[in-house]
């Protein structure tokens, strides 16, 4: 949809809704790009293989966190890599196959005649065609792939992907080694989830003072006798800011709780310090969590070593809105709160 579109119809949409499956306005979808697909298998079920290894197994064990995939997952993943069979326009860069979803990165390397979408749809196809041979028991349910059903709100059989993927277009340098080494690390995260669920259970409704909290990490941090606020002046010279990296990373080692929205760059480098010292924080976040929120790459050891938690103090939405000064003087203002809790 174009940009013109997406005003035209706007109006009679109703209320904008948080949404990891929507696509991006004005983007075409036919154009040299490269995306990040993930999928996921109607309610979550873990049909695609199931997860062994150790999450302390060093990485080459035989131990080592893996995805041991089901027949229907083998099927999946040649499905996946029969992209480029079918569109020459589009190579396979990775595949990673989890219990209960699918993440692949897609190069398209010229101009496609179709979109995306309709790539993503016929290996849809050849999927839920593998889905029902194998579960025979659905094939009354749904005997056209094509039928009206797959546009209506009835999918209790007969699909195995959920309605609809998720995509992030390549933006800049790095990204997509982050991406190559977020697809090799998936097996080791939902390992190190499983060994420690309560820390990655993103959980509502959580009151402190006067704000109500989405949450994940270590919620017993709140707890500690001691927690203390680092907010910096954005006029720090860099020798202060290292004063106070200093001084800050001798009270958390005394035992203090450092609590932070992270917003200066004297904050951040107190945290990111902190952090690689694997010392305790406490990280307001003005992006909230929906109930499949994770920690962010870096947070994910500090989160399952129970030293981290992050407080969402807002509503989730979709696209990351520009973070205003009011919003930091809030952010500020309910790390205060928290230290005086």
């Amino acid at each position: 949809m174009t940009e013109e579109e997406f005003e035209k119809h706007k109006a009679f949409a109703g209320k904008c809704k948080p949404s990891m499956l929507r696509r991006r306005v004005g983007h075409d979808y036919q154009g040299r790009r490269i995306y990040l697909i993930t999928m996921t298998v109607e309610g979550r079920q873990p049909l695609l293989g199931q997860l062994v290894g150790e999450a302390d197994a060093p990485d080459g064990s035989p131990t080592a966190p893996r995805v041991e995939l089901s027949q229907l997952g083998e099927k999946v993943a040649r499905f996946w890599q029969d992209i480029s069979c079918h569109h020459p326009e589009v190579e396979v860069l990775a595949t990673t196959i989890m219990p209960d979803h699918l993440h692949g990165i897609l190069f398209v390397e010229r101009l496609m005649e179709q979109h995306l979408g309709m790539v993503i749809k016929g290996f849809k196809v050849g999927c839920n065609k593998a889905y029902r041979e194998l579960f025979p028991m659905l094939q009354h349910c749904c005997s056209k792939e094509n039928s009206s059903k797959e546009n209506s709100k009835d999918r209790t059989s007969g699909f195995l992907f959920a309605r609809g993927y998720n995509d992030h277009i390549l933006e800049g340098p790095g990204e997509l080694d982050r991406w190559f080494c977020y697809l090799r690390d998936n097996p080791r995260r939902l390992a190190i989830k499983r060994a420690h669920p309560d820390f990655f259970r993103v959980r509502f409704g959580i009151t402190i003072g006067s704000q109500t909290y989405a949450a994940i990490g270590n919620r017993f941090l709140l707890s500690y006798p001691q927690k203390l606020q680092v907010q910096c002046s954005r006029r720090l010279t860099e020798e202060e800011i290292q004063a106070t990296v200093t001084a800050r990373l001798q009270q958390a080692r005394r035992g203090a709780v450092l609590i932070s929205p992270a917003i200066s760059k004297g904050e951040q480098a107190v945290m990111r310090a902190a952090l690689d010292a694997h010392l305790p924080l406490i990280f307001l976040t003005p992006w909230g969590f929906n109930a499949f929120s994770k920690p962010g790459h870096q947070y994910f050891q500090a989160c399952a070593e129970g030293r981290f938690l992050i407080l969402a103090p807002w509503p989730h939405e979709n696209r990351r809105i520009p973070l205003t000064r009011q919003m930091c003087l809030q952010l500020n203002e309910m790390a205060a709160e928290i230290c005086r809790g």
